[in-house]
């Protein structure tokens, strides 16, 4: 655990899901966690949580489709603990709609938070991370950016595939550098994310997830990837519940 204890880790997304499971794991060995989320008041609930079992723990809002928001949030984060060491990017959205079904506003709002998002942060933290030689980014994908979800998931699996691409583009381009890079893959995870599709493959995603594994077995592999020696750098892991076949 010297990998964790005392390192300041920011986490988007943290207010719910697999970013609060993660936020309360890594606080439990030790790390001091910014919790920053859309959703100040479910972030400040995580944060209090934590600190009631004596971690170390504080509430940030954040948009993440706003780059200006997450800069500004990164240098709050360095003010207010004096050290910056992770970010996990776990804020996202999965829409599943066939393409037929046409929604331009939900192809906009996936690629705003599972691609964009990504980006504003690591625009934002890697400046920090290149002048002190140290630091380790966390993104968090899909199965779906493995293999295409079809029918419906074009535009999930787009955004996945993308965000995969990317953090493959930055592990390689940071590789001459003490800076990690690791993408994290669930399967399905019951997030409650299930119950944001809408559109006609609602039901068929219901069924799904009734084999969905908890969101802390990926906090898990979050903590596993960050707890690595310094010269040790895990790159990608997939996590699934064992019945799932894609």
């Amino acid at each position: 655990m010297n990998g964790i204890i005392d390192k300041v880790a920011l986490i988007l997304g943290g207010a719910g899901g697999i970013g609060s499971a993660a936020a309360q794991d890594l606080a439990a060995k030790g790390a001091r966690v910014a919790v920053a989320d859309i959703n100040q008041a479910e972030a400040d609930i995580v944060a209090k949580r934590i600190q009631n079992k004596g971690g170390v723990a504080r509430a940030y809002p954040v948009d993440i489709t706003n780059k200006d928001q997450v800069k500004a949030l990164v240098e709050q984060v360095l003010r207010d603990y004096g050290a910056l060491d992770a970010l996990i990017n776990c804020a996202g959205i999965m829409f599943v709609r066939p393409l037929s079904e046409i929604n331009t506003e939900e192809w906009e709002t996936t690629i705003d938070l599972n691609i964009k998002g990504a980006l504003w942060a690591i625009a934002a933290i890697l400046p920090v991370f290149l002048e002190q030689q140290r630091g380790h980014i966390i993104n968090l994908s899909s199965v779906h950016g493995l293999k295409v979800f079809s029918p419906g998931g074009a535009v999930h699996s787009a955004s996945k595939f993308a965000l995969r691409a990317l953090s493959e583009g930055m592990r390689a381009e940071l590789a001459n550098t003490p800076i990690r890079s690791s993408l994290i893959t669930p399967g399905a995870v019951d997030t409650g994310m299930q119950y944001k599709t809408t559109g006609s493959d609602s039901a068929r995603m219901l069924a799904i997830y009734k084999n969905a594994i908890p969101a802390e077995a990926v906090a898990r592999a979050i903590t596993f990837a960050m707890e690595q020696p310094a010269n040790v750098d895990v790159n990608e892991i997939v996590v699934r519940p064992t019945a799932q076949a894609i």
